[in-house]
């Protein structure tokens, strides 16, 4: 038997050793059984990326589902995670459920859990589910035809029902009569039907149907996305680049000049447009890898701000408790909610928040970003993932713990965070941050300094103090 442990939003293992339909079977078996347990005719909502096996997988947990007499609303096609977080608000469903391993790279795939309120399942209902979770089960014979046909199963078509939601709460009008020329890197993920939909007239790369991603993880970083730096540069006339990972819940950022924006500018240039030009206010909510300059915008615009663990289930669980009341939510991955949609990470909605940014200001996104400058300060980020034995890892942890890191050659520790993971405060605006990674073998290093040359330096030089 194996032992399934969920992650941060549920269960992500490698497709064929520990991801297989048997598996799959027994999460779906908890799934029903939570659901059952926790409300009356219960439903769910699911669907899948454009990975592996994705119509396969997602075949086996709605037998399963259907079996328990659980009533399953399903696609037809893949679509993004947060197409099914809104499918399970718009259909009043009890759980959603993803078959997707987000940016983990092609030989992986996952089972990500959605709550009723439309955002991450919260912690507590995570381990129910894992909890509930028996050592083998059985999948059933009966076809999807009959389940149908008995009222269990029936086909949404929530691309569409997402794409209505854009064009409610958006001016696309003014977007469209603007004209600014977009790039887009799907990164062959989910989210590329709807921008192709949304956005005919744009450049688009990377946007076909193919499992293995070309060998790259679908995750929306710079490194990742060269192909769209050079696009952008060769056409010498785009406004904005966009990428998504592989179910199109994170976003990655680049300007008419091909330079990587990353999240934590991406973070601030949504709360300043949504505050300054729009008017709006509510808390804001960023993990503990986030630049601090988010607590300096969000005092500047008279905002409350509070910081969580990593992981967005920290950040929608308290964007959905009563009293409430939250602007935007934010990670250093590229995970960004706002107010006014679904308490959920949305790469396509975020990137189309600045675009409206730049046709409503008439400001490109240099300007816009030399406007959060003149209040926060100019500042660089950057991070590395330290792909090292697990024994190495775990001894870098608890030399951490142990408080040996007094200084990293000439850069001495002032203080020392550990919300989550361990964050050197090297002065009043240089960090750097050591965290192992919850969901891959990884170590992961981030720093934030004023200029670039910084942020490497400070990186390297952790990077010798720390792999001795």
């Amino acid at each position: 038997m194996t032992k399934i442990k969920f992650g941060t939003d549920g269960w992500r293992a490698i497709i064929a050793k520990e991801y297989t339909t048997d598996n799959v079977a027994r999460v779906a078996r908890a799934s029903a059984l939570w659901v059952k347990k926790n409300f009356e005719n219960p439903s769910v909502v699911i669907s899948y990326d454009c990975r592996f096996g994705g119509p396969m997988f997602t075949e086996v947990a709605a037998k399963v589902l259907c079996e328990e007499g659980v009533k399953v609303l399903m696609t037809d096609s893949y679509c993004s995670t947060p197409m099914v977080s809104l499918g399970v608000v718009t259909h009043k469903a009890s759980l959603g459920v993803v078959i997707t391993a987000s940016h983990n790279p092609p030989s992986y795939n996952g089972y990500k859990l959605k709550a009723d309120f439309g955002g991450p399942s919260i912690p507590k209902h995570v381990q129910e589910v894992e909890d509930l979770i028996p050592e083998s089960t059985t999948i059933p014979e009966t076809s999807l035809e009959e389940y149908k046909a008995k009222g269990l199963i029936e086909i949404v078509d929530l691309e569409q029902e997402y794409i209505d939601q854009v064009m409610a709460n958006f001016d696309m009008d003014a977007i469209y009569k603007a004209d600014l020329k977009i790039a887009y890197d799907g990164m062959y993920g989910a989210g590329q039907n709807a921008m192709r939909r949304l956005f005919p007239n744009a450049h688009l790369l990377n946007c076909d149907f193919n499992p293995s991603f070309r060998g790259q993880a679908p995750e929306p970083l710079a490194k990742n996305t060269k192909g769209l730096a050079k696009l952008i540069k060769e056409e010498g006339n785009v406004a904005m680049g966009i990428c998504n990972d592989g179910d199109a819940d994170r976003i990655g950022v680049y300007d008419g000049n091909g330079r990587f924006i990353d999240s934590h500018h991406v973070i601030l240039l949504v709360i300043h447009y949504l505050c300054k030009y729009k008017g709006m206010k509510g808390k804001i909510i960023t993990a503990f890898s986030v630049t601090d300059k988010a607590k300096k915008l969000a005092a500047h615009y008279g905002l409350e701000q509070e910081t969580t663990k990593i992981g967005f289930k920290y950040i929608g669980e308290i964007m959905v408790t009563d009293g409430q009341d939250v602007l935007l939510g934010g990670e250093e991955s590229g995970g960004i909610a706002v107010k006014g949609h679904i308490p959920e990470r949305d790469g396509i909605w975020v990137g189309i928040i600045l675009l409206e940014a730049m046709v409503k200001t008439g400001k490109s996104m240099v300007e816009l970003i030399d406007e959060v400058y003149e209040i926060v300060g100019a500042f660089e980020f950057s991070r590395n993932d330290l792909h090292i034995p697990n024994d190495q890892k775990l001894a870098i942890v608890e030399k951490c713990k142990a408080g040996e890191f007094k200084n990293f050659g000439k850069f001495n520790v002032q203080r020392v965070e550990t919300t989550d993971g361990f964050k050197f405060h090297l002065s009043d605006n240089e960090w750097v941050m050591i965290r192992p990674s919850g969901t891959e073998p990884v170590l992961r290093v981030y720093a934030e300094a004023p200029s670039t040359e910084g942020v490497q330096d400070i990186l390297n030089t952790v990077g010798e103090t720390i792999l001795v």
